[in-house]
C-alpha cells in the first residue's frame, strides 16, 4: 500500500487547518491492506470540519471494517488552498487515515446531503484521479458511488456516478461488498465492467444509471427504461426493519481539532409520521423505527466513557416525538453515566412534543440553545404545509424553557411556500416578537434568533408538483422581514441567500441534461458552492444559457399530475396517488394528523415493507391518541403500533 504522506506534510504548514488533513482521531481505524479486500473510501463532498460528524459516513464505516473482506477509510473535499498545491505537485485526493491515494480503494463512495455539493463530487472524482464520467472508465478504474438523501433524485449526477443507494445503507453496504469481492475473486470472470454493474444493479436500493436509456417524451420531459432485464424498472428503497439491531456507531469518532456539532450524537429513532409536506427526509424516511430507551442508554453510558464528551445530542427528525424522550433525557442527564454532568442537546425540535417535564428533566445540568421550527408564520400557513403547531403551542414551549433557564432560542422559518402571502410572511417576525417577549419575564438577556430560508421543492414530497418562488420573489419577502424586525428588542433575523436557493431549485427536480452544467460550473472554478464567499449565480446562469436551458423550466414552473417526474424509477415507499392527494389537500389547508396514533392513510411506507411503525413505550407521547399494541419479543418492552387504513387511495406508486 502506498501513501501521499511524506509529500502531504512536507506543505501542510502552507495551508489553513493543516488539522484537517492528518487523522489520528480517537477511533479512527487503519486496516492492514489486503488486495482480496474490498476497500471503500468513504467520502464527504465537504471540509473535514463539516463531514467528520455525519453520522451516516461513521456508521458505514464501522460496518464495513468489521468484515473480514472489507476495510473502509475516510476522505473530505481539501479546501481551496491544499487543492491548489496537490494540482500543482500532482498529489492525488487521499484518505486520512492511511494518507493512501483514492485511485488504489476499489470503491469512492459519495454521502449526498446536499444538491450544493454536487460540483465538489465532480472536483474529488477528478482529484482522485478517476475519469470524470461514469462511460470514460475501465476495469481498471474505482467504482464511484453515492447514498444520502439527494439519490432520490441522482438524475444531475448520473453521468458521473456508477451507483447511487436508496434508503438505509447499514445492510446494503455488506451486500455490496460482497458483490464486489465475489467478481474480484473469481478468475473466471472476465472482468467487464458492465458485468460488475450488472451485478450491482440486483442489490435492492442499488441504482445503476448506465443500465438505462434516456429518450424524452414530446415535451421535453425525461424519460428511462432498463436496457435489459438485469436492471430493475422500478428500484425500491432500502429499510433498515429494527433500528436495536444496528447500534451505530459504536465507537464514534473524537476529533483532533474544532469541528461543527461536536458532542456524542445517539441516534434515538428514525423515520417521521408527522406528514409536513415540505419535507422530504420525513417522507423517505418511513416508517418510524425507535430504539429501546434502554438501548439509548447503554449507548450514551458507553459513548460518554470512551470518548469524553460532556455534551450528547439524541438525534432524529423530530427528536421530542421519541415516545420515551422523558425517560431518556432522565437517564442521559443521570450523573452515574459519567464523572460530571452532561449537558443535552435535543435537535429538531417539535414545539408541540417539547413539555414542562421535558424542561425540568434538563434543569441542572449546563442548558445549551434550543431550536424550534414552526417553520410558517400563521396559521393557515401551518395547516396548507400540514406543521399543526398552533401559536399557543409555540408560546407554551417557550415559556417552558425560558422558565426553567434557557436564554437564546433559534426559530427556523421557510418563505416562498404554496399559497404564500405577505401576511403570513410578516407573521414570522411576529411570532418572534412575542416569544422574546416571553423571554424578558424570566431574564433581560433573552434572545431569539430567526433563521429563514427559502422553500425549494423536493422529490417525493406533496410540492414536488409546485414551482417555487423567483429569486426576485424571495428576496423581497426577505426585505419585508429586514423591515419588520429591525426595531425588535431581543430578536435577531438571519437568512438564506436566495440566489443559492435557485441553484438548489435547478438541481433538486433536474434531469440528466444538467451533467453538462455541473461540469461547466465545475471546470470554471466553481466549488464550494454551499459557501456563501464561493457561491457564484453568474456561474449557473451561464452554463445553463450555454447548454439552452431554461431555470424557469427547471424551478419556476408548476408541474401537471400527468408529466413524468425524473425520478419515476425510483421508489421511495410511497403512493404517488397519496402525494398527489396531499399536493391537493394543502390547497384546501387540510391538515393531516400523525399516523402514529391515528388509523393509518395508506401512504404506502408500512405496507410495502411489511412493518409498521415501532415505538419504545407502551404510551403515545402527549397529545397523541391511543393506538393498539402488540408486544414483539417474548412480552418484551419493544411495543408495535398497529394501525387500520382508513384512507385508501388505491393507486401505484408511480
Amino acid at each position: 500500500m502506498s501513501t501521499i504522506w511524506p509529500a502531504l506534510e512536507e506543505i501542510l504548514i502552507k495551508v489553513e487547518k493543516p488539522a484537517r488533513y492528518i487523522g489520528l482521531e480517537r477511533g479512527a481505524q487503519k486496516p492492514a491492506h489486503d488486495a482480496k479486500n474490498v476497500a471503500w473510501l468513504l467520502t464527504y463532498p465537504d471540509v473535514y470540519e463539516v463531514g467528520f460528524p455525519n453520522q451516516g459516513l461513521q456508521i458505514l464505516y464501522e460496518i464495513v471494517n468489521e468484515l473480514d473482506i472489507g476495510e473502509a477509510e475516510r476522505a473530505y473535499a481539501p479546501w481551496i488552498d491544499l487543492e491548489a498545491i496537490m494540482r500543482e505537485q500532482n498529489i492525488p485526493l487521499f484518505s486520512v487515515d492511511t494518507h493512501r491515494p483514492a485511485f488504489e480503494f476499489d470503491v469512492v463512495a459519495f454521502n449526498l446531503s446536499s444538491e450544493l455539493v454536487y460540483t465538489n463530487v465532480l472536483n474529488c472524482i477528478d482529484l482522485a484521479g478517476i475519469p470524470l464520467r461514469s462511460k470514460q472508465r475501465s476495469v481498471n478504474d474505482p467504482l464511484v458511488g453515492a447514498g444520502g438523501h439527494c439519490t432520490y433524485n441522482p438524475e444531475p449526477l448520473a453521468e458521473f456516478v456508477d451507483f447511487f443507494v436508496l434508503g438505509d445503507g447499514e445492510e446494503v453496504i455488506t451486500e455490496l461488498t460482497h458483490t464486489i469481492h465475489a467478481w474480484k475473486s473469481n478468475s473466471n470472470d472476465p472482468k467487464s465492467r458492465n458485468h460488475l454493474l450488472e451485478n450491482l444493479s440486483e442489490i435492492e436500493g442499488v441504482y445503476v444509471p448506465a443500465l438505462y436509456e434516456v429518450t424524452k417524451d414530446s415535451h421535453g420531459h425525461q424519460l428511462l427504461e432498463p436496457k435489459n432485464e438485469l436492471a430493475p424498472k422500478v428500484v425500491e428503497k432500502r429499510t433498515i426493519a429494527d433500528l436495536e439491531e444496528w447500534p451505530y456507531p459504536k465507537n464514534q469518532l473524537v476529533p483532533i481539532t474544532e469541528v461543527v456539532h461536536d458532542r456524542l450524537n445517539v441516534e434515538v429513532f428514525r423515520g417521521c409520521t408527522r406528514g409536513c409536506r415540505f419535507c422530504q427526509a420525513g417522507m423517505i424516511t418511513r416508517p418510524v423505527r425507535e430504539r429501546s430507551v434502554e438501548q439509548v442508554r447503554t449507548m450514551v453510558k458507553s459513548g460518554i466513557e470512551r470518548t469524553g464528551y460532556d455534551e450528547v445530542a439524541l438525534t432524529s427528525l423530530s427528536t421530542a416525538d421519541y415516545s420515551d424522550i422523558e425517560k431518556a433525557v432522565e437517564l442521559t442527564t443521570d450523573d452515574t453515566l459519567s464523572c460530571g454532568q452532561v449537558s443535552v442537546s435535543l435537535p429538531s425540535l417539535r414545539v408541540d412534543a417539547f413539555t414542562v417535564g421535558i424542561a425540568a428533566t434538563i434543569q441542572g445540568v449546563k442548558r445549551t440553545g434550543l431550536t424550534f421550527a414552526p417553520e410558517a408564520g400563521s396559521w393557515r400557513m401551518r395547516q396548507v404545509i400540514n406543521k399543526l403547531i398552533t401559536e399557543e403551542d409555540l408560546y407554551g414551549a417557550v415559556e417552558s424553557a425560558f422558565s426553567q433557564g434557557w436564554r437564546r432560542m433559534k426559530l427556523y422559518f421557510l418563505i416562498g411556500l404554496p399559497t404564500e402571502t405577505d401576511e403570513d410572511t410578516l407573521g414570522i417576525a411576529t411570532l418572534a416578537q412575542n416569544c422574546a417577549e416571553i423571554g424578558k419575564k424570566y431574564t433581560k438577556n433573552a434572545s431569539v434568533t430567526v433563521s429563514v430560508g427559502g422553500f425549494v421543492p423536493k422529490p417525493f414530497t406533496p410540492f414536488q408538483w409546485f414551482g417555487q418562488n423567483t429569486t426576485t420573489e424571495l428576496q423581497r419577502k426577505v426585505n419585508l422581514l429586514k423591515d419588520a424586525t429591525r426595531k425588535m428588542r431581543g430578536v435577531q433575523l438571519k437568512w438564506h441567500d436566495p440566489k443559492a436557493t435557485v441553484v438548489e431549485g435547478i438541481l433538486s427536480r433536474g434531469n440528466r441534461a444538467l451533467a453538462d452544467v455541473l461540469e461547466d460550473v465545475w471546470r470554471s472554478g466553481g466549488t464550494f458552492q454551499e459557501w456563501s464567499e464561493h457561491f457564484d449565480l453568474d456561474r449557473w446562469s451561464t452554463a445553463m444559457e450555454n447548454h439552452e436551458l431554461s431555470i424557469d423550466w427547471y424551478t419556476y414552473r408548476h408541474r401537471e399530475k400527468t408529466e413524468p417526474l425524473p425520478w419515476d424509477h425510483l421508489d421511495a415507499g410511497l403512493y404517488k396517488d397519496f402525494l398527489w392527494q396531499e399536493w391537493r389537500d394543502a390547497l384546501e389547508q387540510v391538515g393531516l394528523e400523525d399516523c402514529r396514533w391515528t388509523p393509518c392513510y395508506d401512504c404506502g411506507a408500512c405496507t410495502g415493507f411489511g412493518i409498521d411503525h415501532v415505538v419504545a413505550s407502551t404510551s403515545p407521547p402527549v397529545g397523541g391518541s391511543q393506538g393498539t399494541w402488540q408486544d414483539l419479543e417474548n412480552g418484551g418492552v419493544r411495543p408495535q403500533l398497529l394501525t387500520i387504513g382508513t384512507r385508501s387511495n388505491g393507486g401505484d406508486k408511480h
